[in-house]
């Protein structure tokens, strides 16, 4: 999501767009723009009208659905679910009632909208798989982390839970504004008088118009703790701030493996992303087998979804129009069955999650194990953080977990203030009640003989005692029982109370240094009682999916090519192949004796090179696969196939008379259409490659027969070693000429197969066939066919 000016589409800007010159000006919260024209009527101006439109809707979204609050992180259909159960009395120790009736109050007096979004946002409040705090407690189906739907609202029930009290408690203090519903007919709060920073606590996740949010859970005891060093030490900077509150907790728990110095970059700009992966064990077995128990799942990951993810690696479809699996998911279709036996979900009653995979063999290497699975499921992820909320002044903007805090603990003291001047008025309004009741009770007898002579009391028992007309109407409610000599006692106990309580309250609102720390003391109260162990552990580790992971197991296999390019593979080395079978006019091609980890690689005959994992071809029960199918050729064929070691070097020749030398490792390519590796003239074609070997049987010098039989034998030396591309001249050709062959062997003698004037004959080649790179070399009176080997290679 691209970086958006946010506050722009709050500021009172004197227009919202661009504007031809004589417009006038129209602020937000005017009326419609309009001019006035010659004639004296008035004209729309529709650019003005429709940008007006957009930022007006743009705001409604952002602020009356999409994002919380930074005072008591709150959407408002949230707000407005909890505010309705608050008014019906639902408090944690109340009878739960049909969920229906709540969302009937609350779209039929707060929130104009679908029941749906009101029943949505209730049944999100009450998952503890979604909240870590949640503040509703549902009686009956709410859904499971596996994805399943919730009950109809007919079905279930509801009320608050005792942690939602911490932002309903003190509603009926004075803490907060109220405004008008949408038909004006009741009044509902603003926001909430949180007494805890539950932006934080519960996270929050919209998306709105321009911008998003993505606020993670944290833990209860760290934020308390967070918040109080932030009012002990208003200039406390972030670093402070993050030795309380390490990182996220989800409610799911699992692990945070991202380092110390990525969590603080993401909370210092509010923007950035966790790894995270799922907590495991691995259970002994009888036998000496084990099997790896997985407990804790990272945050929006379920036990459905990872099983999911591993029979679709197990069992891979084509995609659209294809007929067969890609190489890629061939490959992880192998590796896992290679690796993973069985998995299965043992979730229950006892274990909220309990996932179990079983290995193939219990010689398999746990930590391989593990890494393949965090590498291709979901049992590692990312989560993100977007730190977005609308502020105390009214504006969603992107906010560092500073910000967040800050602008949280400034709410707390104010709401604090507020409270302790509403308890002030309550109690001063309760004193001059009892005054008034006691001057009463000290002239009682007069008092009643001026209600009983009196016309009109009121004025009479004002004029007489000085009283207040409060006083003088709470004097004529009073009942007769108040009257009673025990009462005067509880009047004189009471006031003293009272009077205790303003003065208390008076050196509270006139210190500040008092209200911090009667905040900070209802802070640590509050997380004392509700408070909680932290679930998801944080230690920094290498990403799975940085982390080379073993493909398959490394076992000797064979390869077998037919001469039509159709492979397969069968277990072990020194196999007896003369039973191998081919399809109807195909043939035995190649063999190789390899490792099932190496890969095969393809040249085709316009020079590009293919890589096929030898774990991904069919075994050797069939007559195998096409290779073409595994990679796309384009308008090229199947020339040759290799395989080996990666650092392996070979010699490759063309019939134009250019080659050079490359690793097998230079053809490696992960692309299904492959990566060009040589550049082939005109009519040219590709020499078998040779190999060059290693240590004492490294190939040293490079014979090459030329079509109209000069053989030049040279250095090896004199070859450059390439990635790719055209090559140097190998032999010395004139126009129309071709290479025949190119070989790399050990020492200066090749032999010469062919047919020499009509008869078979093998030649030894002599000193002058022994040159340099590039010349034309010496004829070797051929006549027909010929090929050259190294002497060694004879048959």
């Amino acid at each position: 999501m691209p970086d958006i000016q946010t506050p722009d589409l709050f500021e009172k800007a004197p227009s919202v767009s661009s504007s031809p010159p004589g417009s006038p000006v129209i602020p937000p919260g005017s009326s419609r723009p309009t001019t006035v024209s010659d004639d004296g009527s008035e004209s729309l101006l529709l650019h003005e009208s429709a940008a007006r439109d957009y930022l007006e809707y743009a705001v409604a979204v952002v602020k009356g659905r999409a994002l919380p609050d930074v005072r008591d992180g709150q959407k408002p259909v949230q707000r407005r679910v909890l505010f309705a159960m608050h008014e019906l009395g639902l408090a944690a120790g109340a009878k739960p009632v049909k969920s229906a009736r709540v969302v009937g109050d609350v779209i039929g007096k707060y929130h104009p909208h679908g029941d749906a979004s009101a029943y949505d946002a209730m049944v999100r409040v009450a998952q503890p798989f979604s909240l870590r705090y949640p503040l509703v407690d549902g009686q009956g189906n709410f859904g499971s982390r596996d994805g399943d739907g919730a009950a109809a609202m007919r079905y279930t029930e509801a009320r608050l839970t005792g942690i939602s009290e911490l932002l309903l408690g003190e509603l009926d203090e004075g803490t907060v504004d109220f405004q008008p519903n949408y038909d004006g007919a009741f009044q509902e709060p603003a926001f909430l008088p949180a007494r805890l920073p539950f932006s934080l606590l519960n996270g929050a996740s919209g998306i709105a118009v321009g911008m998003a949010t993505e606020i993670p859970p944290h833990n209860l005891h760290e934020v308390a703790e967070a918040a109080i060093c932030l009012i002990q030490n208003p200039r406390a900077d972030l670093a402070e701030l993050l030795q309380h509150v390490p990182g996220p907790d989800y409610p799911g728990g699992g692990q945070i493996i991202s380092a110390p110095a990525e969590i603080t970059a993401a909370y210092a700009s509010g923007r950035g992303s966790l790894r995270v992966r799922a907590r495991c064990e691995f259970e002994e077995m009888a036998r000496g087998a084990w099997q790896l128990v997985v407990k804790e799942l990272p945050p929006g990951v379920s036990s459905a979804k990872v099983l999911s993810e591993i029979g679709a690696l197990m069992n891979p479809q084509p995609k659209p129009g294809k007929k067969s699996i890609d190489p890629a998911a061939a490959h992880l279709k192998a590796l896992f069955a290679s690796q993973l036996d069985r998995a299965r979900d043992e979730s229950g009653k006892d274990d909220a999650i309990r996932l179990v995979f079983e290995p193939v063999s219990s010689r398999q290497k746990r930590e391989e194990f593990l890494a393949l699975l965090l590498a291709h499921t979901s049992l590692e992820t990312t989560a993100p953080i977007n730190l977005v909320a609308v502020g105390l002044d009214g504006r969603p903007c992107q906010k560092s977990l500073l910000d967040l805090l800050d602008e949280w603990c400034r709410f707390r003291l104010a709401t604090v203030r507020r409270r302790s001047e509403f308890r002030l008025n309550k109690a001063c309004e309760r004193i001059h009640i009892l005054e008034g009741r006691r001057t009463v009770f000290l002239h009682i007898d007069e008092v009643i003989r001026i209600i009983r002579e009196s016309d009109e009391p009121k004025p009479a028992l004002i004029a007489r005692f000085a009283l207040s007309e409060r006083q003088a109407d709470d004097i004529l409610e009073i009942r007769l029982r108040q009257l009673a000599r025990l009462e005067g006692f509880k009047i004189d106990q009471e006031l003293e109370k009272l009077r205790h309580t303003e003065n208390d309250l008076e050196k509270l609102l006139s210190s500040d240094t008092l209200l911090r720390k009667l905040v900070i003391k209802e802070i640590r109260a509050d997380a004392a009682q509700y408070g909680d162990a932290r679930r998801t552990h944080i230690e920094a580790a290498a990403s799975a999916t940085r982390s080379e992971v073993a493909v398959v197991a490394d076992e000797p296999v064979t390869l077998i090519v037919s001469a039509k390019g159709w492979a397969r593979v069968r277990q072990g080395h020194g196999l007896d192949l003369s039973s191998v079978a081919y399809k109807d006019g195909d043939g035995a091609g190649v063999i190789f004796e390899c490792r099932s980890v190496d890969s095969l690689v393809i040249l085709s005959t316009e020079g590009r090179a293919f890589t096929v994992p030898v774990a991904v071809l069919p075994d050797g029960r069939g007559l195998g696969a096409p290779l073409a199918s595994f990679v796309e050729l384009g308008g090229g064929k199947l020339a040759h196939v290799l395989t080996g070691r990666p650092d392996e070097e070979f010699l490759f020749a063309k019939t134009s008379g250019y080659g050079f030398i490359a690793t097998l490792g230079d053809l490696f390519s992960r692309q299904r259409a492959g990566k060009a590796f040589l550049t082939m003239e005109a009519g040219a074609a590709i020499l078998p490659p040779s190999p060059l070997g290693a240590g004492e049987r490294r190939a040293d010098h490079v014979a090459a027969l030329s079509e109209d039989g000069r053989l030049l034998i040279f250095p090896i030396d004199q070859m450059k070693k390439l990635s790719g591309g055209k090559g140097v001249q190998i032999i010395g050709l004139r126009e129309g000429e071709t290479l025949r062959a190119a070989i790399a062997g050990r020492g200066a003698i090749v032999c010469v197969r062919g047919i020499f004037r009509n008869r078979p004959k093998e030649m030894l080649s002599e000193s002058k066939h022994i040159g340099q790179r590039a010349r034309r070399g010496s004829p070797i009176g051929l006549i027909t066919q010929a090929t050259i080997t190294p002497l060694n290679e004879m048959g």
